[in-house]
């Protein structure tokens, strides 16, 4: 089984990454992060540039490596929506539980932005985690 982490470069993405690996290391299963860019947006803020890729994957095998625990970091750059991207990854990966971070939306945001977490929580194929920025 894998831990998979939705990830953007935000406070809510830091948040989401840091439980993903406090996951992976409490199940001893491998670690699989997932960024990626939003409908077809060449400059999208929620995907991670080569910079911080670089720096997730040095920070995770520093982390992980002392335990043995393997990771991957994945960037989807065809524009996916990032429900869809996260649900069909759980669905193919043999995921254990999906960790993803939240964003406090007022009411009538959600109302009329629709919510990919709330489609997360209810359409995904294993456990999900969802953890607020500190």
């Amino acid at each position: 089984m894998t831990v998979l982490t939705g990830y953007i470069p935000t406070a809510q993405g830091e948040a989401a990454l840091r439980a993903g690996v406090e996951e992976a290391q409490r199940r001893s299963e491998p670690l699989l992060v997932v960024n990626m860019a939003r409908d077809d947006v060449l400059a999208d803020p929620h995907l991670a540039g080569k910079a911080g890729i670089a720096r997730i994957e040095r920070d995770l095998a520093e982390l992980l490596a002392p335990s043995g625990l393997s990771f991957e970091v994945r960037q989807v750059l065809e524009g996916s929506d990032a429900a869809d991207v996260l649900i069909e990854t759980a669905a193919t990966e043999q995921v254990s539980v999906l960790v993803i971070g939240l964003r406090h939306r007022s009411p009538v945001g959600k109302l009329l932005l629709g919510s990919a977490a709330q489609r997360i929580l209810l359409d995904a194929p294993c456990p999900v985690l969802a953890v607020k920025a500190d």
